[in-house]
C-alpha cells in the first residue's frame, strides 16, 4: 500500500459498521489508554462491504456536517453583515467618514489572523503530554473535545455580535470588531483540520464544500434579513443596523446552544486516535518540515488570490450594487441572487473535484470567473452588465475556496505536519482579507477603480502561482513513478519499513501529490 493510499484509510470510520458506530465501546477511555508514541492499542476493525461503507459515510455526514455548516453560516453572517448595516444607517449614525469604515473592517482581520495562526498549534505541539489546559484553536482539538470547544466559541462570538448592536461611537465599533475577530478565529481552521482527520483526502473537498457553502448562503440570508429587519427601524429607539447585529447575534447564541447537543459524534473520536500511514507522536521535525516545505508557501499565494476577492466582494457588495442606482431596500435584495448562484457553483465544483480527484482545474475556473467579473465591474459597462459581473465575482471566489483549502490538505501527509501547514496557510493567507477591507474607498464611487484593480492583482497572483504548483507536482509524481518502475525492474521492493514511510510523509517515494 502506498503512502498516499495509507493516508486515505481511516480505520475507525471505514471499517466500523453503521450500527457499531453507535454501540462501539472505546477501549481507550482516557488519555492514558492511548499509545501516542507508537502503534495504536485499539483492536483491529471489522471489514465492511461497499454498501456498508456507503451507509457509514452517510451517517458520519449526517452527524457532522449539518451542525458544523450551521455554525459556519452564523460565523460568516456575523462577520459580513456589517456591509448591510452600512446601508441601513450605521455609517451615518456613527459618523464613519473617510476611511473609518475600512479601518473597522480591518480591525476584524488583524486579530483573526494573529490568533488563528501560531497559537492554535503551539501549545499542543510544544508539549503534547504536558498538563497544558488552555483551549487555543484548531490543533487543541487534539486535547479538547470539539463538541465543547466549537459550540463554546460560537456562544462567545454570538454574545459579541449582539453587543455590537448597542455601540454608540466609532471606537466602540472598532473594539467590538476586534473581539469578534478573536472569537471567530478558532472555528474555520479547527473544523477544516477536524474534517481532514475524519475523511480520506479524496472525499475531503465535497465536505469542505458543503461546510463552506454556508458562507455563500450567509451572503444570501444577510441580504434577505437586512431587508426584513429594516422594517424595525426606530423600534425601541434603535435604527435598523442595530437590529441587524442584535437579532443575528441572538440567533448565533441559539445555534451555539444547539451545537452542544448536536456534536455528539466527536465523543467517539478517540476510537480513531491513529490514522494508518500517519504518525501520532509529535516531534519538532514536524514543525520544521511544514515551515520549510515549498508547497505551503506557494499555496499561501494561491489562497490569498482567492480570499482577497472573496472578502472584497462580500464586505462591499451591498455598497457596489447601491451605486447602480437602486435604493437601500432593493440593493439589499439584489445581493441575494449572486450568493445563490455561488452556492450552486460551489457545490457542483466540490462534487466533481472529489469525483475526478483533481483540485487545480476548479480553482482555475474560479479564478477565471473572478477575472471576468471584476474586469466587467472596473469598466464603463451599463449597470445591468455590471450586476451580471457580480455573479461571476461572487461565484468564482466562493466556488474556488474549498478546493484551495482541500488541495494543500491533500498534499501534506502526516497529521501534525498537515496541521502546522494548514495553520500557516489559512492564518497568513487571511491577511489578504485585511488588504481587501481597505481598497474600496468612498471617494472612488461609482467605479471603484482602485478596489477592482487590486482584486485583479490578487487574481493575477493566483493565475501565476497555480500553474507553477501543478507543473511542480506533476514533475515530482513523474520522477517517483520512474523511480518506482526502475526499482521494480531491478527486483527491489520494500526498501522502507512502514515506520520509515510514515516518517517521510508526503516525501515518501510512493506518495503521489493530488493535482
Amino acid at each position: 500500500m502506498s503512502a498516499g493510499e495509507q493516508s486515505d484509510v481511516k480505520p475507525s470510520l471505514e471499517k466500523v459498521s453503521d450500527s457499531q458506530l453507535d454501540d462501539v465501546k472505546l477501549k481507550a477511555s482516557s488519555e492514558e489508554d492511548l499509545d501516542f508514541g507508537g502503534e495504536s492499542t485499539l483492536p483491529p476493525p471489522p471489514t465492511l462491504s461497499a454498501e456498508e461503507e456507503r451507509k457509514l459515510w452517510r451517517k458520519i455526514d449526517l452527524r457532522l456536517m449539518p451542525i458544523l455548516t450551521l455554525m459556519y453560516l452564523m460565523s460568516f453572517l456575523d462577520r459580513g453583515n456589517i456591509g448591510n448595516a452600512r446601508l441601513d444607517g450605521l455609517q451615518d449614525q456613527l459618523n464613519l467618514t473617510g476611511n473609518k469604515y475600512n479601518i473597522a473592517l480591518t480591525m476584524y482581520f488583524i486579530p483573526y489572523c494573529i490568533f488563528e495562526c501560531p497559537a492554535k498549534f503551539s501549545i499542543i505541539f510544544l508539549d503534547l503530554h504536558a498538563s497544558v489546559d488552555i483551549p487555543f484553536f484548531s490543533l487543541v482539538l487534539k486535547r479538547f473535545r470539539p463538541s465543547k470547544w466549537l459550540p463554546g466559541i460560537t456562544l462567545v462570538w454570538g454574545i459579541v455580535m449582539t453587543l455590537m448592536g448597542l455601540v454608540k461611537t466609532y471606537p466602540e465599533l472598532v473594539g467590538v470588531r476586534i473581539c469578534l475577530g478573536v472569537a471567530e478565529a478558532g472555528l474555520f481552521p479547527g473544523v477544516v483540520y477536524y474534517l481532514s482527520l475524519w475523511y480520506p483526502r479524496h472525499m475531503l473537498q465535497l465536505r469542505i464544500g458543503l461546510f463552506y457553502s454556508a458562507a455563500s448562503l450567509a451572503g444570501a440570508f444577510s441580504g434577505l434579513l437586512a431587508y426584513g429587519i429594516d422594517f424595525m427601524n426606530g423600534t425601541r429607539g434603535l435604527l435598523g443596523w442595530s437590529w441587524i447585529f442584535i437579532l443575528e447575534g441572538i440567533a448565533t447564541v441559539l445555534v451555539g446552544i444547539l451545537a452542544f447537543f448536536g456534536a455528539s459524534l466527536s465523543k467517539r473520536k478517540k476510537y480513531d486516535n491513529s490514522s494508518v500511514g500517519e504518525e501520532e507522536h509529535f516531534e519538532v521535525r514536524h514543525l520544521v518540515q511544514a515551515l520549510v516545505d515549498w508547497q505551503v508557501w506557494l499555496h499561501i499565494l494561491i489562497y490569498m488570490s482567492i480570499v482577497g476577492p472573496l472578502y472584497g466582494i462580500t464586505l462591499f457588495l451591498p455598497t457596489i450594487i447601491n451605486t447602480f442606482g437602486h435604493n437601500v431596500p432593493i440593493s439589499q435584495l439584489l445581493t441575494v441572487p449572486p450568493y445563490v448562484f455561488a452556492t450552486l457553483v460551489l457545490l457542483t465544483f466540490a462534487y466533481w473535484s472529489d469525483r475526478i480527484q483533481k483540485r487545480s482545474p476548479f480553482i482555475l475556473a474560479g479564478l477565471l470567473m473572478c477575472l471576468t467579473g471584476f474586469s466587467i465591474n472596473i469598466s464603463n459597462a451599463p449597470s445591468g452588465v455590471k450586476y451580471f459581473g457580480t455573479f461571476l465575482c461572487v461565484g468564482g471566489a466562493y466556488s474556488a475556496f474549498p478546493g484551495v483549502v482541500a488541495w494543500l490538505g491533500n498534499n501534506l501527509s502526516g497529521q501534525y505536519k498537515r496541521g502546522v501547514g494548514m495553520a500557516l496557510h489559512i492564518g497568513i493567507g487571511n491577511f489578504s482579507g485585511a488588504i481587501a477591507s481597505n481598497i474600496y474607498r468612498t471617494q472612488d464611487k461609482p467605479r471603484f477603480i482602485i478596489g477592482h484593480g487590486c482584486e485583479l492583482m490578487f487574481i493575477g497572483i493566483g493565475l501565476i502561482s497555480l500553474p507553477i504548483a501543478v507543473v511542480t507536482y506533476r514533475r515530482i509524481n513523474s520522477r517517483r513513478d520512474a523511480a518506482a518502475q526502475a526499482a521494480l525492474e531491478r527486483g527491489e521492493s520494500n526498501l522502507y519499513t512502514p515506520k520509515e514511510l510514515r516518517e517521510m510523509g508526503d516525501r515518501a517515494p510512493d506518495f503521489r501529490y493530488t493535482l
